[in-house]
């Protein structure tokens, strides 16, 4: 059998790995065009880390009509909607939880062994009380509330880049930002080969498991790999909203497939939340999603695609 030859370009975005692949590889520079311009737009409107983004702007008008642009407004709307499914164990007023956790920063930056902390458990104030028109783009959050929306920005990019790069060059193209990874068009013989990895800059492994997928999107969640030591406490970046400190439900990594990259990645991070109550949910929902417990356990719900056993593993997760 001749190997399916593939077109990959490998990046920086968003602060997270970027891979682009595609099926038609004398394409894949202007696949990678087309991708940078949605990552580009996308850290302008909605990335917290940066002081002249449009989010941060935003942040900073409390109690104040605001008009936002039409990206913002999909982004929010994506978390919105996310907070709405999950009841909002996935919540994007969640951005004064994590700053005050340390993660106020490009994870890169996130300073290990800071200053002494003191956690005090305290609902947030949830997404409902936010007042947004999605018709009139128009939106105002109280005096005290911080917009976060990494659950969902991250996602909705790579779900909005991978068509971006279908539309520019056509065949098949894959899009992975930090492991949140969304298909669009043809899918290469045998489908897109995902390695179920807790880390996305983990090694391809033919030990690993490996799933394939068609369409759509893959998520995974995780509480391993953006953690950090802040006055003696150890923390991770997914916020309990019903609390507002980390998830300490007991999963240690939750993968998602779905219909598209930002209900995958709702999903993920909604049963990292949930903790025992998440494959019930997962299954209500008919979603296929593979749970590691903290001590390495593995729960996979009945829709989990069944593994592959292929060397040829093009990407991870």
């Amino acid at each position: 059998m001749t190997a399916t030859v593939l077109g990959i370009a490998d990046d920086r975005g968003l602060g997270s790995s970027l891979r682009v692949i595609v099926t038609r590889p004398q394409s894949v520079a202007a696949a990678k065009a087309a991708v940078d311009e949605v990552v580009r737009a996308m850290d302008v409107a909605a990335s917290r880390f940066r002081e002249d983004s449009e989010l941060s702007r935003l942040n900073a008008r409390p109690d104040q009509v605001t008009i936002i642009s039409p990206l913002l407004a999909r982004a929010l709307a994506a978390a919105l909607r996310g907070a709405e499914l999950t009841d909002g164990a996935v919540d994007p007023t969640v951005g004064v939880a994590i700053r005050l956790a340390g993660y106020d920063g490009d994870f890169a930056s996130v300073e290990p062994n800071g200053r002494h902390l003191r956690l005090v458990a305290e609902r947030i104030p949830g997404w409902k009380a936010i007042r947004f028109s999605p018709a009139t783009r128009s939106i105002v959050i109280p005096r005290g509330v911080e917009l976060d929306l990494g659950a969902t920005a991250k996602a909705l990019a790579a779900d909005l880049a991978a068509a971006a790069a279908l539309k520019a060059v056509g065949g098949g193209v894959l899009v992975s930002l930090g492991g949140d990874i969304a298909v669009a068009g043809e899918a290469p013989p045998g489908g897109w080969r995902v390695q179920a990895s807790e880390d996305s800059a983990a090694p391809i492994s033919e030990t690993e498991e490996t799933i394939g997928i068609r369409s759509g999107g893959v998520a995974t969640s995780g509480i391993t790999v953006r953690r950090w030591v802040r006055g003696g406490v150890e923390l991770h970046h997914i916020i309990d909203p019903a609390t507002g400190l980390p998830a300490d439900g007991g999963w240690r990594s939750a993968t998602v497939v779905a219909g598209t990259c930002v209900d995958a990645n709702v999903a993920s991070t909604a049963a990292i939340v949930m903790g025992p109550n998440a494959p019930a949910w997962l299954d209500m929902n008919r979603l296929a999603a593979r749970l590691v417990h903290r001590d390495g356990s593995v729960l996979c719900t009945a829709a989990w695609p069944r593994p592959e056993k292929s060397k040829l593993i093009p990407t991870i997760l």
